[in-house]
């Protein structure tokens, strides 16, 4: 049954920020849900982990409010990576990695063989086993990214949550994160919801499409499907033409504006 939101409603004090919202996730599955600044795609994510609590409606996980179940349960099924997450200073990789052990501890039981597996497969999913005793802090942007989903791996989950994970990351680590996430899901079945910003990058690697405008879902279903012309100036309010990505067919969004036009023959040259 996986994660499915019901007439969720979600206020900031009295302001209505989400209303009457209806999702399912499907399993397995990537999933992204875009939309413009402020349009409440953070908010519905970390509904979604139980972060914030709704005004109305719930958030199911295999049927059952996940407002009743135990956090140590949740933590077991559900793993969410927050938007620019920060590390104590001098933590080192294989610190922050075992935290995601946690939910599998108890006074009863302690680290055990297994939690050291767990790490150890996520340090080497995300090629991370050379970094295992460097702090966090030290490490570039890529690598901090991928220290951090290296912990919710370990924590052995079968869904994850990213809220924008490859923000503030140059074209190379935004390649480098998604390609991880999207052979996690390949790999392991692993279903991934994330809020990503950029429109292609979200088209390409997801299967599912939520796109959020006006406190409600505007249009979801599979990229080349719902992400039109008319999707993104409604959603996004600007002008767009719609071409196929030449590398794998998915819908490329080429935004209409202001820029220097090349001359003919330097267009020739260049293609």
């Amino acid at each position: 049954m996986g994660l499915e939101v019901k007439d969720l409603m979600i206020n900031y004090g009295t302001d209505p920020v989400i209303q009457e919202l209806d999702l399912q996730i499907p399993e397995g599955k990537i999933t992204v849900l875009v939309g413009s600044n402020g349009c409440g795609k953070s908010t519905i994510l970390r509904a979604m982990a139980r972060l914030l609590k709704p005004a109305a409606g719930a958030v199911l996980l295999d049927g059952q409010a996940i407002a009743q179940l135990p956090s140590k349960q949740i933590a077991k099924r559900l793993s969410i990576l927050p938007q620019g997450p920060s590390a104590p200073e001098g933590l080192t990789v294989y610190q922050l990695v075992k935290q995601g052990r946690y939910p599998h501890q108890s006074w009863l039981k302690q680290w055990s063989a297994e939690d050291e597996v767990q790490v150890q497969n996520a340090l080497q999913a995300t090629q991370l086993e050379a970094f295992a005793d460097r702090p966090v802090d030290s490490l570039s942007g890529g690598q901090r990214q991928r220290a951090w989903i290296s912990m919710t791996l370990a924590q052995g989950t079968e869904m994850i949550l990213l809220d924008e994970p490859t923000t503030y990351l140059d074209m190379t680590h935004q390649i480098e994160i998604l390609d991880l996430l999207f052979d996690l899901n390949e790999r392991e079945g692993r279903t991934i919801v994330m809020v990503l910003h950029d429109l292609n990058l979200a088209c390409r690697y997801a299967h599912h499409m939520v796109a959020v405008y006006d406190k409600r879902i505007y249009a979801q279903g599979k990229p080349e499907e719902i992400m039109t012309a008319e999707t993104v100036e409604k959603v996004f309010q600007l002008r767009c033409q719609v071409i196929p990505d030449p590398l794998y067919g998915t819908p490329m969004f080429i935004p209409h504006g202001k820029g220097r036009k090349m001359d003919a023959v330097r267009q020739r040259v260049f293609v």
